[in-house]
């Protein structure tokens, strides 16, 4: 709109539909253009490495033939809670005696949660009296 004098003139602009969409679109990527494009925060990773020993809970189990891998239950087979410790990582457990050694994490547990890991012990007896003890966790070489 504009004045001149006591009279007032419309100007008018007719924008057609190809027109509207031009300018949307000039809009749109001088928007685009400024913006910053949005932080992905990964979730956390077991860590590669361990120097220091974790701690952890330990329990054993004696019973079952077929890990969660599909590779047949052993000594030196460990299970974990993925998110902690993801499937095949070799870990040395400390401060489980007898039971101090290398182990692989190819199993999980209903109960198997956070740092808990569960040893498979074949005799039953022994996973029996073995029961809940706190232990030393180091990861040797994390899952591939």
């Amino acid at each position: 709109m504009t004045r001149t004098g006591s009279t007032t003139h419309v100007i008018s602009i007719r924008l057609c539909r190809p027109h509207i969409t031009i300018v949307m679109l000039v809009l749109m990527v001088s928007g685009c253009a400024t913006r910053k494009p949005a932080v992905v925060t990964p979730p956390p990773v077991a860590p590669r490495t361990s120097a220091e020993p974790l701690t952890f809970t330990a329990t054993a189990y004696c019973t079952g033939h077929v890990t969660a891998t599909g590779t047949s239950v052993s000594a030196g087979v460990v299970a974990a809670d993925p998110a902690v410790l993801p499937m095949g990582t070799v870990i040395r457990i400390t401060g489980a005696a007898p039971y101090d050694g290398s182990y692989r994490v190819l199993d999980t547990g209903g109960r198997v949660r956070n740092h808990h890991v569960d040893l498979y012990i074949a005799d039953c007896a022994a996973a029996r009296r073995f029961g809940r003890r706190s232990v030393r966790v180091t990861v040797l070489e994390p899952a591939r």
